[in-house]
């Protein structure tokens, strides 16, 4: 089975100055190796909020590093500078708006300013990106509630197969 590999990408400005330790993406990492029992690889970047920057590097990981998914986590409020889903449509050929009206309506369910978030989901090439909250205990609620779709649309774009442990996520795939 070939082994799948996977962005994550931290956007923030303090973390990436060293001002405080970046835990939403390790979050997402510890997450992901609960939901998935197929081999995979993380490939781990942390930048400013630029969207120079943050597409970039949105970049380097879907045409060069080949990963079929791309966890981007922050700059996703409506701060002046989260720009994170400019730079996440910017690159992608294709928007999947489902994605952040699953995560919006997961987090509403637990915080009223979950309508003040921004998160969006696209395609670029042959790899799927979705942008969380930077919070780690959203990014766990966000990510449980759209992880379902995520395989199947990998599948789709022809990628690596992702197998996740049925106990604690099932992937869709229609029979």
């Amino acid at each position: 089975m070939k082994k799948a590999k996977i962005g994550i990408v931290t956007v923030s400005d303090r973390a990436f100055r060293a001002e405080y330790k970046d835990l939403s993406g390790p979050a997402i990492h510890a997450t992901l190796n609960e939901f998935l029992v197929s081999p995979w690889e993380s490939i781990q970047r942390l930048v400013p909020d630029e969207q120079t920057e943050i597409e970039r590097v949105l970049i380097e990981l879907s045409d060069h590093e080949k990963c079929c998914l791309i966890l981007t986590t922050g700059g996703t409020g409506p701060a002046i500078r989260d720009v994170t889903p400019e730079a996440t449509t910017k690159v992608c050929d294709k928007i999947l708006d489902g994605f952040g009206e699953q995560m919006r309506a997961t987090s509403l369910c637990h915080v009223p300013t979950a309508i003040l978030s921004r998160q969006v989901a696209g395609i670029r090439a042959g790899t799927l990106i979705v942008n969380l909250p930077g919070k780690p205990s959203s990014i766990r609620e966000c990510l449980q509630s759209v992880f379902p779709a995520i395989p199947y649309c990998i599948d789709l774009m022809e990628g690596p197969r992702l197998e996740t442990d049925e106990r604690v996520v099932h992937a869709f795939r229609p029979k």
